[in-house]
């Protein structure tokens, strides 16, 4: 497609280094010719990868999105903590970690896979009363986030190698993972357990839900060409499917109820005879009511 012109759908952006997403999301604006675009889940600027983008109506899918299970590739410096949880931040502290062995190394790390209790990194955009917690850190407030629930799917290390004369070490890792998870924090609490300290020196995001780093496009590359995801098939990478009939269609895009759908998950996406998108669906007190519906064609 042509920048400039008005799209509903997905982009599959490939974030470089440096760009914050609200960044990204304003170059999509621009390309797009649109004010409603939005996206599923920040990226720090110092990590690169998946960045979901969501283009006029399909911005109402992106709150599923956020949710979806991410993959992200990354490098772990043991032997220094800093005061952002990655490299971008003033070194705080840390012990020579090259007595740290790859069998600690292992061991520590399997205490970090599996449903765990994370504290989020002080220097991230959760709110603390009504301010971002990064800008009280940088205001010198000393912050203290609560811990939650993360689920750490995988934890896979692919190597272990010595640098700055083998005083640190650095592990590259493969994390699969729970929305809401920190790699920052992962990177820091491993370093923890290790007593010699750790942060995170370099993170790309691989996949986000069904979208993988193989559909991303660069910005140069959007720029050219500026390759949207239709909302159909949005919907159908995300969602269960229920195929309607002209009736149930027509009763959908009016907000009435219709029969239960066979599927229990929630929502299903419901799709006319045409194959375009209606509306999600959930099933509620033995019928299938509309939790979204999607605008029919013409005017975004």
């Amino acid at each position: 497609m042509n920048a400039g012109q008005v799209h509903s759908g997905l982009i599959i952006v490939d974030k470089p280094q440096g760009w914050t997403s609200h960044d990204v999301v304003g170059r999509m604006r621009r390309l797009a010719g649109t004010r409603k675009v939005g996206h599923a889940g920040t990226l720090d600027p110092m990590a690169t990868g998946v960045l979901v983008i969501g283009i006029n109506r399909a911005t109402r899918l992106l709150t599923y999105i956020v949710g979806t299970t991410k993959t992200y590739t990354a490098t772990i410096r043991l032997g220094q903590s800093t005061i952002t949880d990655d490299a971008e931040g003033e070194i705080t502290g840390g012990s020579i970690a090259a007595a740290v062995t790859e069998d600690e190394i292992r061991s520590a790390i399997a205490d970090l896979t599996g449903d765990i209790e994370q504290v989020p990194s002080s220097v991230s955009a959760i709110k603390v009363k009504g301010e971002r917690s990064y800008a009280r850190v940088r205001a010198g407030e000393d912050v203290d986030l609560p811990s939650r629930p993360v689920t750490i799917h995988r934890f896979d290390v692919h190597s272990i190698r010595r640098v700055n004369n083998g005083r640190l070490q650095d592990i590259d890792v493969t994390v699969e993972c729970s929305s809401g998870t920190y790699i920052r924090a992962l990177a820091r609490d491993l370093g923890s357990a290790l007593s010699v300290g750790g942060h995170l020196t370099a993170l790309r995001r691989t996949r986000v839900g069904p979208y993988s780093i193989e559909q991303a496009r660069t910005l140069e590359q959007l720029a050219e060409d500026l390759s949207v995801l239709p909302l159909d098939d949005a919907g159908r990478a995300l969602f269960p499917v229920r195929d309607l009939s002209e009736a149930e269609t027509a009763d959908v895009s009016h907000g009435r109820r219709i029969e239960p759908s066979a599927r229990a998950e929630v929502p299903v996406a419901a799709f006319a005879p045409d194959g375009t998108l209606v509306a999600l669906l959930e099933n509620r007190h033995g019928s299938a009511r509309t939790m979204l519906v999607f605008a029919p064609g013409g005017k975004e």
